[in-house]
């Protein structure tokens, strides 16, 4: 089966300088963060000839605070965000950059969200609950403001989680309400104006995540998979019926030129030993007919590369799972890589060393 269709344009043209060719599929590598402080590289290839992949990990390094990892824009590179700083990686897993100071101090980074092209980065700063959001944009800052007081509800098992969308240049956070469900707030510079406006805070049904679609922000609902209108709520009657009426916990959304967008309902709050990831393609609208890639317990993270597969993260082991064939046929291909874990929470993929091609 001939992938590289799937890639990108950029991809494409990284892969044609360092292979001479667009038949190959090329070498990725995946970066785990697992706990706080390691960070972990494994080079997946893919042969033609064989059914099962080869994955090589490499030397793990450790790191302060880590938060979460994402894909670079041009693919040779990832990002690391950490509780005091946002950094660019080498797929050696090296520190090349660090993102400006986001001009308020301390710095306590606790979530972080891209936009579909994986040019702006939102990052999320709560110290001793003050919470306050900046937006970069290749690499610089773009604005930064601090959010209205946050008065969180007790904690509880089933609690709307805080969580963050890029929808443009505008920034968008769903945090638990005092009384029930979510509350939203949009930020953004407004036409003709220098500073970043924070909205009042809006209202809204439970939250559980957010995933930046295309041109659109969709949030996981307990009544499914709604996309979110001009104010930033969930709009009823523009659930995903593919993905059927049900409550879902985790979204994710694949390469742009891919319109994937896979859910999942945590195993812990259904009460259920495991339940299953589910895919959509962006087209279907007959009523559940989203894909079923297969059951999780525990399901950490996910990441969709782009020469057609997706990996999966629990806390112990990673997976793959074929989306094209997937995607066609119902069948994934699932695999569990052979390499041993220890609390992975975040996964991304960058191109393998030796296929980072180096200036012409």
């Amino acid at each position: 089966m001939r992938r590289l269709p799937l890639l990108s344009l950029a991809l494409t043209g990284l892969l044609a300088a360092c292979t001479g060719t667009e038949e190959t599929t090329p070498a990725l590598r995946l970066i785990v963060l697992e706990g706080a402080a390691t960070l972990r590289g494994i080079t997946v290839t893919n042969a033609a000839t064989s059914t099962s992949p080869a994955a090589t990990p490499s030397s793990p390094v450790s790191v302060t605070g880590g938060v979460s990892v994402h894909p670079g824009a041009d693919a040779r590179r990832f990002v690391l965000v950490r509780t005091e700083a946002t950094e660019t990686r080498t797929p050696e897993l090296a520190l090349e950059g660090t993102f400006p100071a986001p001009g308020f101090t301390p710095v306590c980074y606790v979530r972080a969200a891209q936009n579909p092209g994986l040019g702006r980065l939102l990052v999320l700063s709560n110290c001793n609950g003050v919470q306050r959001l900046a937006l970069y944009r290749d690499a610089a800052l773009l604005w930064q403001v601090t959010l209205p007081t946050f008065l969180p509800p007790a904690p509880g098992s089933d609690t709307p989680p805080v969580r963050l969308a890029v929808q443009g240049e505008v920034g968008l956070v769903t945090r638990p309400r005092l009384g029930g469900g979510s509350e939203v707030l949009r930020v953004a510079i407004p036409v003709g104006g220098s500073a970043a406006q924070v909205s009042e805070p809006l209202p809204i049904p439970a939250v559980y995540d957010l995933a930046a679609y295309g041109t659109e922000v969709y949030a996981a609902t307990d009544s499914g998979v709604q996309r979110l209108n001009g104010a930033g709520a969930p709009e009823a009657t523009s659930t995903v019926a593919a993905l059927g009426t049900g409550r879902y916990d985790r979204l994710w959304t694949g390469p742009l030129n891919q319109r994937l967008l896979a859910a999942w309902r945590s195993n812990v709050l259904s009460g259920q030993a495991s339940t299953p990831l589910r895919v959509w393609n962006g087209s279907s609208t007959t009523a559940g007919s989203a894909a079923t890639v297969t059951t999780f317990s525990d399901l950490r993270d996910l990441t969709f590369t782009p020469d057609g597969y997706l990996y999966t993260i629990t806390g112990t082991a990673l997976a793959q799972h074929d989306t094209q064939r997937g995607l066609q046929s119902g069948t994934w291909n699932s695999v569990t890589l052979p390499v041993a874990l220890n609390d992975a929470r975040s996964l991304t993929w960058t191109l393998a060393p030796e296929q980072a091609p180096t200036a012409p």
